[in-house]
């Protein structure tokens, strides 16, 4: 499995070890996971809705009879990839083997039929109890991913088996669950999306159709693989990516400065924007009037890939080519002669791709290699240039 799936609900259940639960939500965040957290009305007692909504960035509601015009048990299950309860008291475990539906969390798990994972959290003496054990076989046996609790000291003086897994343990199991890639952990992705801007006047402008949609799920599947991921937005429509460093920029002398403040310490480089070829030899800092709009003077931009081509040290550099006829012969020549590792070529006639959710073309590789890229979402795309880039990286 991929991780374009970025929506987890996390349940808190109702115990001393919600807390522990904030520090969870963060780390999730930091791997590039939307969070939605949805307490039992008792885990309140512990951590307070407020804690969640400012951790979460997102409402928080324990009951069905809540926003009930928007049928949060039933929308926030459609928008849910991955379950995360935790913690996970007895009288909670107790109510998912019975398939109770008393409060809103119990309500979305019965209507989901997404991966979850259970991190129980208890008194030894309450989980050993044969009621729990028959439970917690009842949920695995459904489907649910139980972990163990650690052993350990607990509220008050008592020890042994019940106390809630290390934060790290619980990321490491909901990824061994999930299935997710993680294999870009400790490698930096530097990222370019959108279209550049060449101003010619404070309202005119020389750009191009690029939306910057292909830029930035690379960027946020670069991230949810473990990368540390930073992206440079040429004029970007869409709101920021959770876990990933952005950087705002207009023209391509901009890009150009912060590809060169970062391109060094980079191991991936992914030019996905489009990249404005000229530029005004003149911009005026006040409108030009219509009657005196005749004609432009025009100067190069400078060529960014081939710049960077020429610090390259260690980086795997990936192109990309939007053209409109002679596809792989163009491709192949924008590989050599920009040093690239490998090229995304699609066919953009008549404003074809941008701005669109799905793609098409090929991926030209640096052995010659071509794999034609059926129409699929810009999603997946993004995950098949990672795994070539990763192979090249070695």
């Amino acid at each position: 499995m991929s991780a374009t799936n970025r929506e987890v609900i996390l349940g808190i259940g109702g115990g001393i070890a919600a807390y522990k639960s904030a520090d969870l939500l963060r780390r999730l965040q930091d791997n590039g996971f939307a969070i939605t957290v949805v307490p039992t009305p008792n885990s309140l007692n512990f951590v307070g809705a407020a804690t969640w909504q400012a951790l979460s960035g997102r409402p928080v509601t324990t009951q069905v009879w809540e926003d009930v015009d928007q049928v949060r048990h039933i929308s926030l299950a459609k928008l849910a990839d991955f379950f995360i309860i935790a913690p996970a008291t007895a009288d909670l475990i107790a109510r998912l083997a019975m398939g109770r539906a008393d409060d809103l969390l119990t309500n979305l798990v019965l209507a989901s039929a997404v991966p979850k994972l259970v991190v129980p959290a208890m008194h030894p003496s309450m989980w050993l109890d044969p009621a729990t054990v028959a439970n917690v076989s009842t949920l695995r046996a459904r489907g649910f991913v139980v972990m163990e609790p650690e052993v350990g000291r607990l509220t008050g003086s008592d020890s042994g088996q019940g106390r809630f897994p290390q934060t790290q343990k619980i990321i490491d199991e909901f990824f061994a669950m999930s299935g997710i890639k993680r294999d870009l952990v400790g490698k930096k992705v530097l990222v370019t999306a959108g279209g550049t801007r060449e101003a010619i006047d404070p309202v005119r402008f020389i750009g191009n159709r690029s939306s910057g949609k292909q830029g930035v799920a690379i960027a946020k599947a670069a991230a949810a693989r473990g990368a540390s991921v930073h992206l440079i937005a040429a004029n970007v429509d869409m709101p920021d990516c959770d876990g990933v460093v952005t950087t705002h920029i207009e023209s391509a002398q901009q890009m150009l400065a912060e590809l060169e403040k970062n391109f060094s310490d980079t191991d991936i480089l992914v030019m996905s924007a489009a990249v404005a070829d000229a530029r005004p030899m003149n911009s005026s800092s006040e409108k030009i009037n219509k009657s005196d709009f005749t004609s432009i003077d025009l100067q190069v931009n400078p060529d960014l890939l081939a710049t960077l081509s020429a610090k390259k040290t260690k980086q795997v550099m990936v192109g990309f080519a939007a053209q409109t006829s002679e596809l792989i012969a163009s491709a192949q020549s924008k590989l050599v002669s920009k040093g690239l590792d490998l090229i995304y070529v699609n066919d953009v006639t008549g404003g074809a791709i941008f701005g669109q959710d799905e793609t098409e073309g090929t991926i030209v590789l640096r052995n010659g290699d071509l794999v034609p890229i059926a129409r699929q979402s810009k999603d997946t795309l993004a995950h098949h240039l990672l795994d070539y880039a990763l192979e090249q990286l070695g």
